[in-house]
């Protein structure tokens, strides 16, 4: 889990300067942009080890970026056709990617908190609703359906909603108080700056790789056409 740890980032940073390369996944069969697959490598002990950042040495099998596709090349041992040798595979392996790709966008919203970038407290964030660069609503998604209508309603009236307006309720609150070093946050408001914008590239790969996954749709938003619907929508 520590080798794992040390190569959690998502596949949207580590391939931009490689966003042409294609590669076979090996549980569609199909060729796909690397933007879009994750890649795995054998380790020393003879495990399969996903390599994020795409710089592990050795040979690499491909696999399309949805959880539920790392789950069925677990259970159908598709690994060991991959790479053509006896390989251990965790059976966990789709839980642990979860759990990385969840740490790295909740610790890319501890920086841009840092950076002065996340207002905290209703009051303050629907005032920033209305007249702060906004990027993004950040919702606990624990929180009752009601509780975040009226910022939605007033971040849908924004002139810049199509281009910039975003509903993330990704976290429940226990992980959004860790990662902003407050007590019950349940609203927050997300500043335009660079800090902003790799929370939301990081945020953006966790919801494409939990998405069409029937047996987990109640962890990540929601999604339509890559819209990110209220509860109850």
């Amino acid at each position: 889990m520590q080798r794992l740890a040390e190569h959690a980032v998502t596949i949207c940073e580590a391939h931009t300067a490689a966003a042409s390369t294609e590669r076979l996944c090996i549980a569609t069969r199909e060729v796909r942009p690397v933007g879009e697959l994750m890649r795995f490598v054998v380790g020393p002990d003879g495990s399969v080890v996903p390599d994020l950042k795409n710089r592990l040495p050795g040979r690499g099998v491909w696999i399309t970026a949805r959880r539920h596709l790392v789950e069925e090349a677990v259970r159908r041992r598709m690994f060991g056709r991959g790479f053509k040798v006896d390989v251990r595979v965790s059976a966990e392996l789709a839980d642990e990617l979860d759990g990385l790709l969840e740490r790295s966008a909740l610790n890319a919203l501890s920086i841009a908190h840092k950076a002065g970038l996340v207002i905290l407290g209703f009051a303050k964030v629907e005032t920033a609703v209305a007249t702060a660069p906004l990027v993004a609503l950040i919702r606990a998604r624990d929180a009752g359906a009601a509780s975040g209508r009226r910022l939605a309603t007033a971040l849908r009236r924004r002139a810049d909603y199509g281009a910039e307006g975003k509903i993330v309720q990704a976290f429940p609150s226990a992980q959004l108080d860790l990662a902003l070093g407050r007590l019950n946050v349940v609203h927050a408001a997300l500043l335009a700056g660079r800090a902003s914008e790799t929370f939301l590239v990081r945020w953006r790969f966790l919801e494409y790789f939990r998405a069409d996954d029937p047996g987990n749709r109640d962890r990540g938003s929601r999604q339509r056409n890559g819209t990110i619907l209220e509860p109850g929508s």
